[in-house]
């Protein structure tokens, strides 16, 4: 994985806390807390994203097409 060190101010306060997380071997240093913190709210962003997408499906027409062709499907499975 390639890497770019970057400068950027913190709260004193964030700071305090983000030390004692790698102090308690939550993480091996700052860098590591920084990266994960970043990678999870981009995933965070993803997923309300897909949610607000989902949100604007129409659940009858979702169903109906999740049901399309199902009862002839359903004929020729076997017998378990």
């Amino acid at each position: 994985m390639h890497t770019v060190k970057i400068a950027v101010t913190i709260d004193q306060d964030l700071i305090q806390q983000l030390d004692q997380l790698v102090e308690n071997n939550h993480f091996p240093n700052r860098s590591r807390a920084v990266q994960e913190a970043i990678r999870d709210k981009l995933e965070r962003i993803k997923r309300s994203r897909l949610a607000r997408e989902c949100a604007k499906l129409d659940p009858a027409i979702e169903q109906a097409l999740a049901e399309e062709g199902l009862a002839e499907d359903f004929e020729s499975w076997p017998e378990y």
